[in-house]
């Protein structure tokens, strides 16, 4: 544990093990949400509030906090312009946060150097500012979801129902969006513009496929999550790779070897003649979803 002696270590292991429990709680509303591309289309919206702050000489950090949170108003307000079509809200927007940050970044040609810790991050860097940050939005995150489980959980699996019940649908679903951008803004420091929704949804991807209920859906996510980031860390410091890409690719890994274990496993059951409940209950989350429903109509 030699790494532990230094102190950009132990700051990039607290960073990475907050970013990590926040965002994969995250990932798991997101992906039964149907919006997973959200976090990706957030990211580059931070990434232009950061040409901002730069090139306004204010805290980059910061200002690509606030904007990731507008960003989040933004897409909900378009997606409920396109209800048909609410996948629209994600491509325009990130259409323009991308846009406005090339184009502010072209203003600026010294700008260039310093964006490639947003880009692929650099959680070895975090500051003792960013480092608070992140505890402030993690306390933010924990008394949202605590206090919203149930809300959230009904307008997640059925909004239309959600509204008939009576919950202020719109603005929940307007909150939920903010925290996101909250969230992503965040975790860019760990992971970087590019590779921000590969914290949020690959150990969402995996709990999903293997929990046995909606709340197991979301420890293990946690478990995933945090163990990824601490063994990514791990491999970058033995290995000297750049820790976004590390930590990625150590998630990659886990998913995919999560998804063959649970094949190999359903084939064993299988071969030794067992009924298998899988075929019939592709996702857990899908049979609460219609459990929710019937116990609604």
């Amino acid at each position: 544990m030699e790494m532990l002696h230094y102190d950009f270590m132990q700051r990039a292991f607290c960073a990475g093990g907050i970013v990590a429990l926040i965002a994969s709680v995250l990932g798991v509303y997101l992906m039964l949400r149907r919006q997973a591309l959200m976090a990706d289309t957030l990211s580059h919206v931070s990434l232009a509030g950061v040409a901002v702050g730069s090139i306004l000489h204010m805290n980059p950090s910061v200002t690509g906090f606030l904007v990731a949170m507008l960003g989040g108003i933004a897409i909900e307000v378009v997606r409920r312009s396109y209800r048909a079509y609410s996948e629209m809200s994600i491509a325009i927007i990130m259409t323009g946060g991308l846009s406005t940050a090339v184009v502010l970044m072209s203003m600026n040609q010294s700008l260039n150097k310093g964006f490639s810790a947003y880009l692929f991050g650099s959680v070895v860097a975090v500051s003792g500012e960013q480092l608070w940050m992140m505890l402030g939005v993690s306390l933010i995150t924990g008394i949202y979801f605590i206090l919203l489980r149930r809300p959230l959980y009904q307008i997640t699996f059925d909004e239309e129902t959600a509204i008939t019940s009576g919950l202020p649908v719109k603005w929940i679903s307007m909150s939920f969006s903010v925290l996101t951008g909250m969230i992503v803004a965040v975790a860019m420091p760990v992971v970087g513009v590019l590779l921000v929704s590969a914290l949020i949804i690959l150990p969402a991807a995996l709990a999903i496929r293997i929990a046995s209920s909606f709340a197991a859906a979301v420890v293990i996510a946690m478990m995933i999550g945090v163990s990824g980031v601490f063994s990514g860390l791990a491999v970058s410091y033995k290995l000297n790779t750049p820790p976004g890409g590390t930590i990625a690719l150590v998630l990659l890994l886990i998913l995919l070897t999560g998804l063959m274990f649970k094949k190999a496993l359903m084939k064993y059951r299988k071969a030794r003649g067992k009924k298998q409940e899988e075929p019939v209950k592709e996702s857990v989350i899908q049979v609460e979803s219609l459990s929710f429903r019937s116990v609604n109509k």
